[in-house]
Parts: structure tokens; C-alpha cells; sequence
């Protein structure tokens, strides 16, 4: 063999052996790469990989040795740069019982416990070889030996531990050599856990030909990175390969949380699953993973407030990082104001007259202030039983007078009024005292008695006068509030806290007479001109899409998502329209789509939301078929469950909770959104919404609420649960071609979904506690994110699969539908899946009927050669269907 040691040249190789001389090996071997060449220098870590070793970058002598010194040879070249290039190279085929040793020099692991090595080479097929050589091999075997030692290298055969069997995907031949074409190999294993500082590397031939092109040594890290204004340090990835390693972030700069944040490192160097987050502290705003202190004329109070405001009328800042805003000469603000108020003049009221008196009522009038320092808008009467002043109540009229009512008879009151204007409140009025009469002396019992007819037309003018006044009120106000004028509001306090009998955190906005009023209350209104429409990225109910950017003054510019109502809409359209954003105005979650305001005052109407970059879920994972991760699926439910949760703490049911209404951004948080169908649960926590007719989404929906019209978070509860099914299964249609009839009748009976492929235990039992018939049986949103937060703590928990094979296994006998009409051959089952591609591998290997195709296992088809794993999951996923469809779809709970 050529470089033996040999003193004499090598005797001619007959014409029938042709093996591949060192020169002509490199030569080859310059052919596969860009440009001809074999190229050096070290490559830069590619994503999350950190070279250890890359022989292809070594300048001087690599140290490795050979052992015999007539087995493996190194090649030594240059490249186009002159820059050297290591080549090993063994080829003796020709002689028995071969045992040829390529050991590394010394290669620090740098603290990683699990790292990986690349091998890139040439192998020459056995049987191209004229004869057949019984002596010849296909493969060679890869050892390491892990030492503290950097002079450890002289150990015993026998110390080494063996990695792997390495054998060649693509084999060259003696065709190639005449064609100057052959293949290079790549093969990737991996080592741990490592627990001392290096280790040496070892390559074994017993008996190949074969050219060892390079060796890359790396491990794999979670780059640095800044989450949710924490930064999380460079993690080097676990010794095992699920194993998720948790990360503390420490907040940047100027930021504070109440928790700290937390991500998980995966074995794959990708940070998944973000737990927690910082916050601006008071005077600073985040922009772009920083935070930046206020500018002059804005403040921040509260680290929970988003952004900077700017200073209220009539005040200002003297510095940068301002938590509030002080208040110009002559203007001022009470210490118990919020810093968000305006500073105002005092616009006292100082006439109040007393009016009529009875012993359950006063009446009241005032004169405007002289100078009340702008338009007054309002006046805030505010009244008490003398020295009871902890219990007070709060009218607001637009009216110079009010009356009082709900009064104890000989009572002494105290009132107060304010005014209000664009500029903010004045302060209160001076303590007025009046007192209510006292109870009247009945008449005694000698007085005349009243004609009956006297007493039946009174009474008959007090019923008539009352029946009037009632639908005069009733045509003022469009729901009844006894004895209140349709310009007052009413508001009792008790020690502080306000007492609005049945008020919820959520106000429901069809309660409102004017729709325009819930509207203006919760949602911001936009300058058109703020706006700017791109593109067209699909079709709601009411009008077109559309992806934008918006541009406050004085704000950073955003990229938006706006839907636009239709030219032409009717009243009722337009209600509808703003009456989602209404509803989502209210709400303020990191999993709650955000609504940052709407456009009213010009044409066309628009709501403006923030822009989720990847859509909605369940398009979304249909895209990406089999590309996440278990926990990375489980991050997307956790972050559903904790919007949920929300919703339901503030007494909200969704009742249309379904992937598609499920939207994504980059970073993959899921965000609820689409409260088209969303109501008000009432106060009694077993209480239940009951719907008028309408739509109903029947495969996302409870029984109970499918029978009798009733939701309530429980439902929501199963809604969630058909939720999960549909992630873990990539976007399949739950119950898939059944109908809706069908899907109720078999949901009656106790069947249920089964198990998506691949999915673990833990999540399909998490399914079927959602589906429990009954709905007092079901967890609570906060108990879901609890069991989804455990899992994502402990991957292990998610290695345990549902046997779904055992479940079905015995269902496909001779009396299967599979090959009876279902699909009338292999290779049309495969088209219409979008397989076609595989048809003539299935029936080569046996599988030409659809019986036969009924027995496919997983591992089947990656000894088939279908290795991409969403086609994969596609070709079982409709394996599984037909077996489910032979139970009526589903399983029973």
C-alpha cells in the first residue's frame, strides 16, 4: 500500500483490482467540494454550535498517530490559499485480520457533558471489486476515551469505549473513479454523559477502503439572549437528549419583576417555554430590549404601565426618568389624585339652594361657578348622614340641580358639590346641612270620612300619574333605574369601597344603550392618518383584513393588524362590528390579543389590534407539520391556558374557543382572540349564560351547552380540551368527516377523541378530564396551567406515549372496510393523502393491498425510506383515522 514504509515502490496493481492510489483520492475528493477544493479555515459556530475541533482548520500537524504505521496514512495538501489540508486514508483490502488504529490528539470539552462529531468520508463498495475479496469491509468503528490527562493517549485497546458501528450511506465504485465522481459521506453521533475535562478520539479499520475527509468535534449551547427585557446567558445544553434545562434571567437595566423570568434550555440549544417577565421600572419604557427613561414632558408612575405619558394640562417635568408630573403656578392636584389627572384652578361651588323637602328626599340647586376654567361637563354631589361620614353617596348630573332620595325622615345631610371640566375636577364645595321632615301624624280617627268615589278617583289619578311617569322613564332610558334622572349617576361608597350592586370586572357591553358610549369607555379612538394599510391578508365577517403599520406622535411605530367595515354596513353591522372591540378593550393579558384602539370618527370604521405574524393556530400548524417539539407544543397550550384563566377570573366565557381563533406571533405565543360569540357569566358561579338561538360550533362545544344553551367557563373547560387535540395532531378537524348529528349522538354515548399519534399520557388524560360529562367534574383553567407548568418542569413526565397501536390493534381483521371499497387501491389511498410519491416504495416491499397497508407500523415506514417525519405522521395519521372510523370515530371515556 502506498506510504507503508516500504523502501521499494509498490509492485503494479493488475488491471482487475483498480484500488485508488492517495493522489488519486484527493483528487477526487477536490471534485466534491465548491470550486474544486478541499476549503480550510475555521467555521464560525452555525446556529448553536461550538466547535471543540474542526480538522479542516488545523494550520500545522493535527498530532494524530497511526497505529501500525502502515495502516492509516495522512494526505497532506494545500488548498487554493496554500493553507494545509488533513486527509487520512486506509485501503487494505487486500490482507486478512486488519486492525488499524487512527487516534486524535487530546480535545477539551470545555465543560460540555454531551458533545457530538461529525465525520465526513469516502467508501469503496466491496462488491465493484473484480473477485468479490472476502477480506473486504464496508464500515469502521469510532471509540473515545475520557481522561483529565493530556498525555493519556498511550492506553490500551480495551480502555477505549466504543461509539459506533459507522457505515457509508452513499458507496463509490469503479465506475465513479472513471467518471471522477464519487460520494461523500456525513455521519453525526453523539457522546455523554462526559465527566472529565477532554478526551481522546478513535477511528478502527478492520479491513475498508476508505478516505476519512474531516473531523468536526462541537457541542451545542443556548446563545445569550434577551427575553422579555431579562437576559439569559450562554447555557450549554444538557447531558441527555430531552433534558430541558431551566434558566434564570436577570432583568436589564432599569427593569424590576415580582417573579423572575425563566427559560428553558433544550438539548437542541433553543430556548423554549419563557416563564415570567420583567417590567420597566416607574420613569422608564421598553424599546427594543431596553429600557429607556422618559422623556422630557412624559412620566411613568407604575412599572405595570406599558409606555410613557405625556404630563396631564397644566403640568410638566424637570428631568428625564420623571414618575410623575408636577403642577404649574397656580394650578394644583390633591394628594389623593391619580398622577394621570389634570392640575386645575379651583372652581368652588358656592350657592347651593335648598328646594323641596320631603321626608325621603331633598332637593337641591346651584348656580355655576364664575369662573369654573373651561366648559363644565359634569358636577360630583356627594352627600352623607350627618356624622356618618365614612358611608357616603356620590350623584353625577350634567343639571345644576338633583335630588337626593332614599332618605331617612328627620334626618340631618350633609352635601358637597364639585364641577368638572376638560381640565379636570375643582374641589368641593363648602358642607351644606339640610334636614329631611319628620313622619306625618295620621289623621285622627273622628275626621270625615273620604266619599268612596272621592277615594277611588284619588286613587285611581295617583295610579295613572305613576303608569305615566313609568313609561316616560322607560322612554328615557332604555333599562330601569328607579327614581334616577337619565343625566345622574349613582354611586354608594362604604368605608371607601364602592357598593354598585351585581357590577362585574367585566361590563358587558350590550348592556349599554349607546353602543358608541362602550365603545368610546374601552377602546381608544385612532387618527385615520395614524394608519397606513399594506396588504390584504384576508376576510372577516364584516369587511377586509389588513396588515399595516400605525405611527402615534411621540410613539415608536407598530406593526398592526386592522380590520375594516364594509361600505354600505347597517346600524346593527356597525354595532356588532365595534362590539368586539367593546370586549377586548377590557382586557390586558400577555395571551389576550391586544386591541390598540379603533377609527369611528372616519371612514371606513376600523379596529386596530396588535399583528400576530404567524396567523391563526391551526393554519399555522398544518403548515409546520411534525416540526415542534413535545414541550414546545405544551409552551403553546400553557400560554392558551393562561389567557383562558384571565378571561375566566374576570367572569368572561369565550364559547368559541377553537385553534383558528387561536392566533401565533415569531416568538410563538399563542394569544386568545374572536369574541364574536363571547358573553357575561352571571354572579353566581353556577350560574350559565343561555343563549337565544344562533350558531353553535358543535364539534368544539360541551354537551350541556349543545343541549340546553347553557355556558359557562366549564364549557370552555372542553372547548380547551378540543383544543389540545388539535395541536398535538397538527391541525386535523376533530371528529374529521363525521357530521354534526353524528358527532353529537356519539359524544352522548361517551365516545371520545382518540389519542393523536405520538401524543404522551399525560396530555391526552389532560384531554379526556376536559371532556368529563360532568361539567362540576372538569378542571379549572388555574388547575390546567398548574398541570402544564409541572410537565414543562419535568419533560421526563411527556416520554410516556399513549399505546395507541394496542387500542386498534385487533379491529383490522378479514372483515376490515380497508380493503373493501374504501380505496380501491394502495396508490390511490396515497394520492389522496399527497403521498403519492411513495406509492411504487409500498409496493415493492410487499404492500399492494390495503389490507396489507393496514398493518404499517412507525417503524415500518422509516425502514421504507420515509424519514421526513411530518409525512411520517401524515401516512399514519390517516392509517389511524381508518381504524378509528371502524369504531364510529372515537373511543369511549
Amino acid at each position: 500500500m502506498p506510504g507503508s514504509g516500504r523502501p521499494s515502490p509498490p509492485p503494479p496493481r493488475p488491471p482487475w483490482v483498480l484500488l485508488p492510489s492517495p493522489a488519486l483520492l484527493l483528487l477526487l475528493l477536490l471534485v466534491l467540494l465548491p470550486g474544486g477544493t478541499l476549503r480550510s479555515g475555521l467555521d464560525s459556530a452555525v446556529g448553536s454550535e461550538v466547535n471543540l475541533l474542526d480538522s479542516r482548520s488545523v494550520m500545522g500537524d493535527l498530532g494524530w498517530i497511526a497505529y501500525p504505521k502502515n495502516g492509516w496514512e495522512e494526505i497532506g495538501e494545500v488548498d487554493e490559499n496554500y493553507a494545509p489540508i488533513h486527509t487520512y486514508q486506509v485501503c487494505r483490502v487486500m490482507e486478512q485480520s486488519q486492525n488499524n488504529w487512527l487516534l486524535t490528539s487530546w480535545i477539551s470539552n470545555r465543560g460540555a457533558s454531551r458533545i457530538f462529531i461529525e465525520l465526513k468520508f469516502t467508501l469503496r463498495d466491496c462488491n465493484s471489486l473484480p473477485g468479490g475479496l472476502g477480506t473486504c469491509k464496508e464500515t469502521f468503528n469510532m471509540y473515545y476515551f475520557e481522561t483529565d490527562d493530556e498525555d493519556g493517549r498511550n492506553v490500551k485497546e480495551n480502555q477505549y469505549i466504543k461509539i459506533d458501528t459507522i457505515a457509508a450511506d452513499e458507496s463509490f465504485t469503479e465506475l465513479d473513479l472513471g467518471d471522477r465522481v464519487m460520494k461523500l459521506n456525513t455521519e453525526v453521533r453523539d457522546v455523554g454523559p462526559l465527566t472529565k475535562k477532554g478526551f481522546y478520539l478513535a477511528f478502527q479499520d478492520v479491513g475498508a477502503c476508505i478516505a476519512l475527509v474531516s473531523v468536526r468535534v462541537y457541542y451545542k449551547k443556548c446563545p445569550e439572549v434577551i427575553r422579555n427585557l431579562a437576559i439569559f446567558p450562554d447555557t450549554i445544553t444538557g447531558a441527555d437528549s430531552s433534558q430541558l434545562l431551566e434558566v434564570l434571567g436577570s432583568c436589564v437595566n432599569h427593569s424590576v419583576t415580582d417573579e423572575p423570568p425563566r427559560m428553558h434550555c433544550s438539548a437542541e440549544g433553543e430556548w423554549l417555554v419563557p416563564i415570567g417577565k420583567c417590567m420597566c421600572k416607574a420613569g422608564y419604557e421598553e424599546k427594543n430590549n431596553t429600557c429607556q427613561a422618559c422623556q422630557l414632558g412624559f412620566f411613568k408612575d407604575l412599572p405595570q404601565s406599558q409606555r410613557c405619558t405625556k404630563c396631564p394640562p397644566h403640568s410638566y417635568t424637570r428631568e428625564e426618568a420623571s414618575t410623575t408630573c408636577l403642577c404649574e403656578e397656580h394650578y394644583f392636584r390633591k394628594d389623593s389624585d391619580p398622577p394621570t389627572m389634570a392640575c386645575t384652578t379651583p372652581s368652588p361651588i358656592t350657592n347651593v339652594k335648598k328646594g323641596k323637602v320631603a321626608k325621603n328626599s331633598i332637593s337641591l340647586s346651584w348656580q355655576e361657578p364664575d369662573r369654573p376654567n373651561g366648559i363644565i361637563l359634569e358636577y360630583e354631589i356627594k352627600y352623607f348622614e350627618k356624622d356618618q361620614e365614612t358611608s357616603y353617596t356620590i350623584i353625577k348630573s350634567k343639571e345644576t340641580k338633583i335630588t337626593a332620595d332614599g332618605l331617612k325622615p328627620a334626618s340631618v345631610y350633609v352635601f358637597q358639590i364639585r364641577a368638572r371640566t376638560a381640565a379636570g375636577y375643582g374641589g368641593f364645595s363648602r358642607r351644606f346641612e339640610f334636614e329631611t321632615s319628620p313622619v306625618s301624624v295620621a289623621a285622627s280617627s273622628d275626621q270625615t270620612q273620604i266619599p268612596i268615589i272621592a277615594v277611588s278617583v284619588t286613587v285611581g289619578v295617583i295610579l295613572l300619574a305613576v303608569v305615566i311617569g313609568f313609561l316616560l322613564s322607560g322612554r328615557r332610558c332604555g333599562y330601569s333605574k328607579a327614581k334616577q334622572d337619565p343625566e345622574e349617576e349613582k354611586m354608594h361608597f362604604h368605608n371607601g369601597h364602592i357598593k354598585l350592586p351585581g357590577v362585574r370586572t367585566y361590563i358587558d357591553p350590550h348592556t349599554y344603550e349607546d353602543p358608541n358610549q362602550a365603545v368610546h369607555e374601552f377602546a381608544k379612538e385612532i387618527e385615520a392618518s395614524c394608519i397606513s394599510i399594506e396588504r390584504v391578508i384576508g376576510a372577516g365577517e364584516f369587511g377586509e383584513v389588513c396588515s399595516g403599520r400605525l405611527k402615534i406622535p411621540g410613539k415608536r411605530e407598530l406593526p398592526v393588524a386592522i380590520k375594516t367595515l364594509k361600505v354600505g354596513y347597517t346600524e346593527k353591522q356597525r354595532r356588532d362590528f365595534l362590539g368586539e372591540a367593546s370586549i377586548m378593550g377590557q382586557f390586558d393579558h400577555p395571551n389576550i390579543i391586544h386591541l390598540e384602539g379603533v377609527v369611528t370618527k372616519s371612514k371606513p370604521v376600523m379596529i386596530v389590534t396588535e399583528y400576530m405574524e404567524n396567523g391563526s393556530l391551526d393554519t399555522f400548524l398544518k403548515k409546520n407539520d411534525g416540526q415542534f417539539t413535545v414541550i414546545q407544543l405544551v409552551g403553546m397550550l400553557r400560554g392558551i391556558a393562561s389567557g383562558m384563566k384571565y378571561l375566566s377570573d374576570m367572569g368572561y366565557v369565550h364559547r368559541d374557543l377553537a385553534a383558528r381563533n387561536i392566533l401565533i406571533n415569531s416568538n410563538l405565543v399563542c394569544k386568545v382572540s374572536d369574541f364574536g360569540l363571547s358573553r357575561i357569566l352571571e354572579d353566581d358561579p353556577e350560574a350559565a349564560y343561555t343563549t337565544r338561538g344562533g350558531k353553535i360550533p358543535i364539534r368544539w362545544t360541551a354537551p350541556e351547552a349543545i343541549a340546553f344553551r347553557k355556558f359557562t367557563s366549564a364549557s370552555d373547560v372542553w372547548s380547551y380540551g378540543i383544543v389540545m387535540w388539535e395541536v398535538v395532531s397538527y391541525g386535523e378537524r376533530p371528529y374529521w368527516e363525521m357530521t354534526n348529528q353524528d358527532v353529537i349522538k356519539a359524544v352522548e354515548e361517551g365516545y371520545r377523541l382518540p389519542s393523536p399519534m405520538d401524543c404522551p399520557a399525560a396530555l391526552y388524560q389532560l384531554m379526556l378530564d376536559c371532556w368529563q360529562k360532568d361539567r362540576n367534574s372538569r378542571p379549572k383553567f388555574d388547575e390546567i396551567v398548574c398541570i402544564l407548568d409541572k410537565l414543562i418542569r419535568n419533560p421526563s413526565s411527556l416520554k410516556t406515549l399513549v399505546n395507541a397501536s394496542s387500542r386498534v390493534s385487533n379491529l383490522l381483521g378479514e372483515h376490515s372496510p380497508l380493503g373493501n371499497g374504501v380505496y380501491r387501491s394502495v396508490g390511490e389511498w396515497l394520492e389522496a393523502i399527497k403521498m403519492g410519491r411513495y406509492t411504487e416504495i409500498f409496493m415493492e416491499n410487499g404492500y399492494s393491498s390495503m389490507d396489507a397497508v393496514a398493518q404499517v407500523t412507525l417503524e415500518d415506514l422509516r425502514r421504507l425510506g420515509v424519514t421526513l417525519v411530518g409525512h411520517q405522521k401524515k401516512i399514519m395519521n390517516s392509517l389511524q383515522e381508518m381504524k378509528v372510523q371502524l369504531v364510529n370515530g372515537m373511543v369511549p371515556l
